[in-house]
């Protein structure tokens, strides 16, 4: 196997244990890799959507299943978010705009979140204008840049208390599956470019999620949960930095 498929097939292993531990499908990550490597910008946005499908679904499903998903914190977040993801899909943002915009939210969010691990707060679930309000600008955001929008949504319900933090990983699965889905409509004009070696990517996503998303959804406590997505999140804002 030629050394460069073999170090993406890893990469893209690692990215989804990582990322599906916390509830991410991993695209922010996808695409730093696939940049890394010389993969055309126009396989990697349809690529990392793809593999956000797979890594999501496989997350939702996980989290779901230990309780850790609320469907009156989702559903308008979704509902707000869905048809803006669309539309985001559909436009060509110019690669270092989206660098840019990308990596301050991520270092912002990980900032925050690595200095606020406080148990006490009390949750308080937004209202419903302000969660369409808000589903709307990230499912835009995550459109135009190629993501699944839980790198935005998860930080905002946890930084605002909205949720407990397992219960944001789970909502942001789901929520990452629904604006990939949307987002790869949107930029449907790209699908037919994906490279013919990402079915391997796929699978080596798909192991990577089902043992991240078991890790996270089982076994992590939730100061751990946090201080890991923290480091995620300034990770992927340094890749795309310096990719």
């Amino acid at each position: 196997m030629d050394s460069t498929v073999l170090l993406i097939l890893l990469a893209i292993f690692a990215v989804a244990v990582l990322y599906s531990s916390v509830g991410h499908g991993g695209a922010s990550g996808y695409l730093a890799v696939m940049a890394l490597l010389s993969i055309s910008p126009e396989q990697t946005r349809p690529s990392a959507l793809v593999l956000n499908l797979f890594v999501a679904s496989i997350g939702a499903f996980q989290w779901w299943r230990a309780g850790h998903f609320s469907w009156s914190v989702f559903w308008p977040f979704a509902v707000g978010s869905i048809p803006f993801a669309f539309i985001g899909g559909m436009i060509h943002l110019p690669t270092h705009i989206y660098k840019v915009v990308l990596s301050v939210v991520l270092l912002f969010a990980a900032f925050r979140l690595a200095r606020s691990f406080s148990k006490t707060e009390k949750v308080e679930p937004p209202k419903l204008w302000l969660a369409l309000l808000a589903g709307a600008a990230i499912g835009l955001l995550s459109g135009l840049v190629g993501v699944g929008g839980g790198i935005f949504l998860t930080p905002l319900l946890l930084l605002l208390n909205w949720c407990q933090t397992k219960t944001a990983a789970g909502v942001s699965a789901l929520f990452i599956l629904v604006n990939s889905a949307a987002g790869l409509a949107g930029n449907y004009s790209q699908v037919g470019l994906l490279p013919t070696e990402v079915w391997f990517w796929i699978v080596a996503a798909i192991i990577g999620g089902t043992i991240g998303s078991l890790l996270g959804a089982k076994r992590f406590e939730s100061l751990l949960l946090r201080r890991v997505l923290a480091s995620v999140l300034l990770m992927a804002a340094v890749k795309l930095i310096f990719v």
